[in-house]
């Protein structure tokens, strides 16, 4: 059962407890609260201003689930914090470890403060969960896709535009670890793991997929360097830092180039044409 007050409380308090640069916000000169506005945080949880107004008055209908972790991520609440807040609105909890698409405090703040970076978080199935501008202007809104096709270790198999935006020259090698990195994380999790359900449906659907699974790596890892091919811009070569929340199984990925480079120079005219066409 929903506990209004509670909710209401909650939300208000956590709120108030954030500042702008908390969540990657400008402070501005006329801010006169301590806190987060009530539309700020409405719009970090992707949801209108009133609707969230009347959650923090104990008012309106109870929140559906997805409502309510859109919310915790907002807040950028932590895992107890998250817990807390479902069992306020009357919800179980979701579950913790790998499953679980609830970004770390932590993690968010880096990525807040990336804003001229290409970035993104992603999880052990490569399935990205946020990203900077600048990454969404690099490679698309890999956040826009659903079901099997959020994770690139499935969508290289089926979608050649996912592989167009690699060098041809590292196909071959993308091709195995994609295929070594399912095969890691199906073992891990196991047989009826969201991995081995992906390594299930590819065995069905591409043979290229069946051969390289049947060569059994494991361990395949990633270069320092990604060879990325930007269809406006053509070739970067970007270093690609990882940060790794072991609790949620959670990569933050950082690219960036070397000062005085061609793909440096790219990446300057990158965050200035963002993710719109040159012509």
């Amino acid at each position: 059962m929903i506990d209004r007050t509670g909710l209401a409380e909650f939300l208000r308090r956590r709120r108030e407890a954030l500042q702008p640069e908390d969540v990657g916000l400008p402070r501005g000169r006329r801010r006169r609260t301590s806190g987060l506005r009530r539309e700020e945080v409405a719009a970090l949880c992707h949801m209108s201003t009133d609707y969230y107004a009347r959650l923090e008055r104990g008012r309106g209908p109870q929140p559906s689930e997805q409502m309510i972790a859109s919310i915790a991520q907002g807040l950028h609440l932590s895992l107890d914090e998250r817990d807390h807040l479902f069992r306020l609105a009357g919800h179980t909890p979701p579950a913790r470890g790998a499953d679980s698409e609830h970004i770390s405090p932590g993690l968010l703040r880096i990525l807040d403060r990336l804003h001229d970076t290409p970035a993104e978080i992603v999880t052990e199935l490569g399935e990205t969960l946020r990203q900077t501008p600048l990454a969404v202007a690099l490679t698309g809104d890999l956040t826009a896709y659903t079901g099997p096709d959020r994770s690139i270790g499935y969508r290289w198999f089926t979608d050649p535009a996912t592989r167009a935006r690699y060098a041809p020259e590292d196909h071959a090698f993308l091709t195995r670890m994609f295929a070594s990195g399912l095969r890691g994380v199906a073992t891990l999790r196991g047989p009826g793991s969201r991995a081995a359900h992906y390594a299930d449906l590819l065995l069905a659907q591409s043979e290229e997929f069946r051969r390289v699974w049947d060569a059994h790596e494991v361990g395949i890892r990633p270069g320092e360097v990604k060879h990325f091919i930007h269809p406006e811009l053509g070739a970067l070569d970007l270093t690609c830092q990882t940060l790794l929340d072991p609790d949620q199984s959670h990569l933050l990925l950082v690219y960036t180039a070397a000062p005085g480079s061609e793909s440096y120079d790219k990446l300057q005219l990158l965050s200035v044409i963002g993710a719109q066409p040159l012509h």
